[in-house]
């Protein structure tokens, strides 16, 4: 199983921080995970329909077309700023 991590606002949006799931076979990006779990629930749609978004997997930034597994770490979380 995948282990998806949210930080900061997209956590407080979707209500919890980290998951387990189970990637479909038909699921092969960043993008088709993405809307994999937006269609889940309307949270999960509302916090990761944010075209500002961004997304790691395995600790690497990732694009839209990034290929995920089921044995993947993805982590979503806004930009960060710095000064």
């Amino acid at each position: 199983m995948a282990r998806i991590l949210y930080f900061a606002w997209v956590r407080e949006k979707m209500g919890l921080g980290e998951e387990r799931v189970s990637v479909p076979e038909t699921v092969h990006t960043v993008t088709q995970l993405t809307q994999f779990l937006r269609a889940r629930d309307p949270r999960f749609d509302a916090a990761l329909s944010d075209p500002s978004l961004r997304v790691a997997v395995n600790q690497e930034h990732a694009q839209p077309d990034t290929r995920v597994t089921d044995r993947d770490e993805i982590a979503f979380f806004p930009p960060v700023s710095g000064g």
